[in-house]
Parts: structure tokens; sequence; C-alpha cells
């Protein structure tokens, strides 16, 4: 839908033309307020919100409790820097280890933050823990992998914009195909050090690795000697249908990175957790934030980790995940290649010969549903959790029409 020259839409966008960097392509939709799993435009418009920040929003837009918890701690205390320590960051740290099964959690705010932290652990345990050379420690990633738009991060991806004029990049990544156990185990070498992987990939398309793909790598990490690295910051906290989408092939990482949904929308909160194994290879001064662990940050992730397992958010995931890739299967449509995902993580691949998924996500956007494409020719579905049964029927209605015009 473009919008009129005389719509307030049309006068923010050009605002936003006129003075913001180029750097993403969102649809024409100005959004002002936000309830649950609807938001609405500056027009008054209400909108499905079928992509929940990128799965930052699991819990819902505004959940009372997270706000509340922010709320009170504003008025307390918001800010301290690791300088100092602060009554909130303790609390939170016990809560989201007790939650996960660790021994150590170090918390950071935004997720690239989070897999850097992983890195930076995981090199220095190599040299040392397990012995390897100085300057030599070698991590192995995925083609079609996304971890954050650091340098270093996009320095070992697959996708050549991600990369292309951001060089010279940080060595020390072997990449592998993603889901193929066989050519990860042929990778490795005396210097591998870690294994960095999502249990899904979301950005490169809501990709599902074969089944046992997670339990055999890890195995062989084990095995050999390498820290099994989940980047759950996507999957985590319930959006795959589980509490971690390792969990569906009872994989427990040695290095678990979170975000996402664990500042419940509110405010960026990230964390890397691990036995003390390998946090311990930390020491003052080594590594740090000034924001990482704040109050603030500590309150809301604790109230967002309470929303999610209180409401058994990962149970009401996986099960309506099951009914709605059940019903997006059945819409007899030309343009639907495949169907793909877990839980509320759902991918629905456009064939090439339909063309792009850009203008389904812009048709649906008129029909007042907001979904956005990756990969050119996946549609993203991925409502926040709290989206009941009747509501997704209603969100069918109009994928239907869309895929059947």
């Amino acid at each position: 839908m473009t919008p009129s020259t005389q719509s307030p839409t049309r006068g923010y966008l050009d605002e936003v033309d006129s003075w913001s960097a180029r750097n993403y392509n969102p649809l024409p939709v100005v959004l002002d307020r936000a309830e649950g799993v609807w938001v609405w435009d500056v027009e008054g418009n209400r909108y499905l919100d079928m992509l929940a920040a990128y799965s930052a929003l699991n819990q819902g837009h505004r959940h009372p409790a997270i706000l509340q918890a922010a709320r009170e701690q504003m008025e307390k205390l918001t800010l301290t820097s690791r300088a100092f320590h602060n009554d909130q960051m303790g609390p939170f740290l016990r809560e989201l280890c007790q939650a996960t099964g660790f021994q150590r959690a170090l918390p950071m705010n935004t997720g690239a933050e989070a897999v850097e932290t992983a890195i930076k652990m995981v090199r220095k345990w190599g040299y040392t823990v397990k012995g390897v050379p100085k300057g030599k420690a070698e991590i192995i990633v995925c083609s079609g992998n996304f971890h954050g738009r650091t340098t270093t991060i996009v320095g070992f991806s697959s996708e050549e914009q991600y990369s292309s004029g951001f060089g010279p990049f940080a060595p020390g990544f072997t990449m592998v195909p993603y889901g193929d156990a066989r050519a990860f185990e042929e990778a490795i070498t005396e210097n591998t050090v870690g294994f960095l992987v999502e249990p899904i990939q979301g950005e490169g398309g809501v990709v599902v690795p074969p089944e046992g793909y997670l339990g055999c790598t890890a195995h062989m990490c084990r095995e050999r000697g390498i820290a099994f690295m989940a980047d759950e910051i996507q999957t985590g906290l319930g959006r795959a249908g589980q509490l971690f989408a390792c969990d569906w092939e009872d994989v427990q990482p040695d290095v678990l990175i979170v975000g996402k949904a664990l500042g419940g929308g509110v405010y960026p909160v990230s964390a890397v957790l691990a036995d003390t194994g390998l946090m311990d290879v930390f020491h003052p001064g080594d590594h740090g934030s000034t924001f990482g662990g704040n109050p603030l940050g500590a309150a809301v992730g604790r109230a967002s980790l309470r929303v999610i397992l209180d409401e058994e958010l990962p149970r009401r995931s996986r099960r309506l995940g099951r009914w709605f890739m059940d019903r997006l299967r059945a819409i007899e449509s030309p343009h639907v290649a495949e169907v793909r995902g877990k839980g509320l993580m759902i991918g629905l691949v456009i064939r090439d010969e339909s063309g792009p998924a850009r203008p389904f996500c812009e048709k649906l956007q008129d029909r007042g549903i907001l979904a956005k494409e990756t990969q050119r020719q996946v549609i993203r579905f991925a409502p926040p959790l709290v989206v009941d049964e009747e509501t997704l029927e209603y969100a069918l209605e109009h994928v239907t029409a869309v895929l059947t015009e």
C-alpha cells in the first residue's frame, strides 16, 4: 500500500528518508502504539504483528508485568556501571542460571555483543585450558549463519552483502554447510576450540537442520574437546516450541547465547551462559560493558524470564505452532513451495516463479497483517507467543486470500 502524498504516514516516511542512513527497507507503515499482539499506525489502522520484532516480543507488546518491573526500577536506580554492585544483577543471573542449568552468566545488552563475548571466552579457553598455540584458535561456523553485524561476525558470514566493503576481517573461522554433520567432523583440527551454530537459522530463511544434527555435532564436540556454542538469541526463550531450540534434541550446549526476548520488548538485554570451566577464564579487566547487567536491564530481564516461565509460553508456542503450520500447509496455492519451522518460528517459502516474497508481505499489510520477508523468497511468521488460536484464524483468512489471489 503506497501512502498518499497528504497522509501522515507519507510525512514520517519522507522525514526518515531525508535524515536516516538507508540501511533498512521496512514496509511503509509507521507505528505509534501497541498492545499484546496488535499494533496501530499513525492513521489509526490496526495490524496483527506477525514478526514480534524478530522474536524480541515473545511476551507481546507492553506486557503489564514487564512494564511494572521497569517502572518500579526506574523510580529507584537505572545505571551504576560495573564499577559498583547493584541489587538486581545478582538475582537476575541466579534466576537465569537456574532456568537454564548453567553455573555462570555474563550479562550484555545486544545479541551481537553476546556473540562477541562468547567468541572471546571460547578463544581464551582454547589458549589457557585446551593448550592451542597462541593466535591459532579456530571456531567452526555454518553457511547461512546470522550472528550479528559487528565486523568480526560479518567476516564469517556467507551472505556477500553483509560483508562487502567492511573488511579486512578477523581470521580464525572455518565455514561448513549448515546441517551437514560429516562436513563439520571433517573441518575439525587440533586447533578447533568452538562450534558456533543456530539451532534454527532465522535470517537464513527459517532453516531447520536435519533431525539429529544438533545431537550429533554436540557429541562430536564433547569427544574432541570443543565448545558447542548455541546461538539461541532468536530461537530461544520459547520461540521454537521449547524453552530453547536445542531442547528438541536434549542438547545442553557448553555455551548458550541469549538475547532479544530476554528484554521483553522493553529494554535490550542479552547474556552468555556457561559453566565455570569456561566462564572462569575471564578476569577483571578482560572484558566488560558499561550497561551490561545494569539494574534497569536486570529488573526487566527478571520479569521477562518470569513471564515466559509462568505463562508457559514454550508449551503455547509448540501447540499453536504445530496447528498453524498444518493450516498453512493445507492452503492450496500455486505460490507456496514449502512451509517449515518449529513452534511459532515459521517460514513460508514462495516459489521462485511467483517472484519474491516482498509483494506478498505488502499485500498482507494492506489486509492488516504485518509480516516480513527474509532471504528474498521466505515470508516469516513469528507472532508474539501470547497470541491465541482465534487470532491466528483471523491471520489465516488473510494469508489464504493473499496466497490464492
